[in-house]
């Protein structure tokens, strides 16, 4: 309990934290727009797994994220999946649950949303969170355990939100689609074109947020019409 003692231990700690604060905005968002939909007890449960998943996730991820990113075409492949999901969630906005059966259903297929976004979008971050551990799996996970009321807050904040502000479903999925465009030119193939070119990472970035909307908008009309 040596550990418990040392000023670096909590330094480190208290960096992991901050780390997750700044970090976990685009993982509330994505948390709050694929449990917005359901039932309000189903709600809750799709934030807390979500969130505890995502949490877990993030710990295996810190150990193999270095040697992730290292690989071609995985980041592409990560940016491409973050624009489906981004229009999967602006285009599903005007589902409902419509029965017991099919309300499990979506809970399972939220927290599935969850889980695969943050896959995507947490291997950048946990380089960070890595770097303040230190190597220290033990305060890891602490630091990644106490960030996890940060996310239910956030999220359970963002649905709030989203239901009397209807805009911010459309500026959440832009913020998926953004993330995507990011990923897709964070690749290690395209390393040297961005080098050569830093715009193309806004334009990316934007280019991602305008095909969501665009594409999500498209599908609500779409089911409208039907």
């Amino acid at each position: 309990m040596e550990y418990l003692q040392s000023a670096d231990f909590w330094i480190g700690l208290v960096k992991i934290i901050w780390i997750n604060i700044i970090l976990s905005g685009d993982n509330a968002v994505v948390i709050a727009l694929a449990a917005r939909t359901l039932p309000p007890h189903q709600q809750k449960q799709a934030i807390l797994y979500g969130s505890g998943a995502a949490v877990l996730l993030r710990i295996v991820l810190t150990v193999v994220a270095a040697k992730l990113l290292a690989l071609s075409y995985l980041q592409i492949i990560g940016g491409v999946l973050l624009l489906w999901i981004g229009v999967q969630l602006l285009g599903d906005e005007d589902d409902d649950d419509g029965g017991n059966e099919q309300g499990h259903g979506s809970l399972s297929a939220a927290v599935r949303t969850i889980l695969i976004a943050d896959l995507v979008m947490s291997l950048d971050n946990v380089i960070a969170v890595a770097a303040a551990a230190h190597g220290s799996m033990l305060l890891l996970i602490l630091g990644l355990a106490i960030s996890i009321p940060l996310v239910i807050f956030g999220s359970t904040l963002m649905i709030k939100l989203m239901e009397r502000f209807p805009i911010i479903v459309v500026l959440g999925a832009a913020l998926i689609g953004w993330v995507g465009g990011e990923t897709i030119v964070g690749d290690n193939v395209l390393k040297d074109v961005v080098q050569q070119y830093p715009w193309l990472h806004y334009v990316a970035a934007a280019a991602g947020a305008a095909l969501v909307v665009v594409i999500g908008k498209g599908l609500q009309a779409r089911k409208r019409a039907a």
